[in-house]
């Protein structure tokens, strides 16, 4: 089986390529690929045949024709957008590329070519609010959630409609929020109607019972992501889910550390299970997808953590760390042989 894992390494605006063993999470540098500025969010189509890398530096996506064999990417073109990427995800088609901007208040979509290129111009744009920072659809394709932080600090919920690629706005359009909280990303529980966010300035995560019917979301429980005895200053970063939906992980910066959570098979509900001492300034992590190991970015170190998780606690042990370039962003794991 071959494993691969993609980094934007963004103070130097290239994707770095490693082989990752299987059996022992040991990665293996294989070659840098020249991105451009402010690379960061990436994204692999089902097929694994394209790879995709949004621009924030100069606003565009780069589509790459992906190699199975060797792991390797070859640019096939660039779409210039109207808005930077905070971060992108493929619909559940592969038709459509959604997109949310920090800065320019957007959620959007652009249509994929039948040669795998991003077309331009978007086939939507959702003006939202400062501060976008995610989205997604849900299992079913009908839904997506756009989550802000800061100033904005709410979710807002859309309905997706898979043939046109068009955003509506739901019913209710947005979830509030207690103050300073700032919900950042999310993922879905694999078997549960549950989704989990990470707050960046509230430090914590909150699980959603998600109505699967109504595309909406209704807070459950809010649990801190750092120990009782910490004061410093902190925001969470990513938030990710294990394969088997057992455990939730964000990371802290500040703290600099990754907060895992049990989720209660039942219910969804979190159960805290400590914080594993990581990098300076974790922004990006990643979980391979057997869930075998986490890794984790450190952009104020310029290294990479990597871990093994343990399959029946969720608890993750040191393994070795790794120099990988100034300010990494972004952690992406592919198998080949899914």
């Amino acid at each position: 089986m071959a494993s691969y894992m993609y980094l934007s390494i963004t103070g130097e605006g290239k994707i770095a390529i490693y082989e990752m063993d299987p059996g022992t999470g040991g990665l293996t540098f294989k070659e840098d690929v020249a991105a451009g500025a402010g690379v960061m969010p990436l994204v692999v189509d089902a097929a694994r045949q394209h790879l995709y890398a949004g621009l924030r530096g100069e606003p565009s996506v780069q589509t790459y024709s992906l190699d199975r064999t060797t792991g390797g990417i070859s640019l096939l073109g660039s779409t210039p957008l109207d808005w930077d990427t905070t971060y992108m995800a493929l619909d559940n088609t592969g038709r459509f590329l959604l997109s949310a901007s920090y800065g320019h208040a957007v959620a959007g979509v652009h249509a994929i070519g039948a040669d795998g290129i991003v077309q331009a111009p978007p086939v939507d744009r959702r003006e939202t609010a400062r501060c976008a920072h995610y989205i997604q659809t849900d299992a079913s394709n009908r839904f997506a959630f756009v989550p802000h932080v800061a100033e904005s600090n709410m979710i807002c919920q859309f309905r997706f409609d898979e043939g046109k690629g068009k955003l509506t706005p739901n019913d209710p359009a947005r979830v509030a929020q207690p103050p300073d909280t700032g919900p950042r990303h999310y993922c879905h529980h694999p078997a549960l109607n549950v989704l989990y966010a990470d707050n960046e300035q509230g430090s914590s995560m909150t699980a959603y019972r998600f109505d699967p019917d109504r595309g909406t979301l209704e807070a459950l429980q809010t649990v801190s992501t750092l120990p009782s005895d910490f004061s410093g200053e902190n925001t969470c970063s990513q938030i990710h889910i294990h394969p088997s939906g057992r455990w939730v992980y964000a990371s802290n910066r500040g703290h600099d550390s990754i907060a895992g959570f049990a989720t209660d098979p039942v219910t969804g509900l979190l159960d805290p299970i400590g914080q594993a001492p990581t990098e300076e300034t974790p922004r990006a992590f990643n979980l391979d997808p057997r869930g075998r190991y986490l890794y984790a970015a450190g952009q104020g170190s310029g290294r990479l953590a990597a871990y093994r998780v343990d399959q029946d606690t969720g608890v993750l042990t040191p393994l070795d760390v790794y120099d990988v370039g100034p300010s990494p962003a972004w952690v992406m794991i592919l198998d080949m042989d899914e």
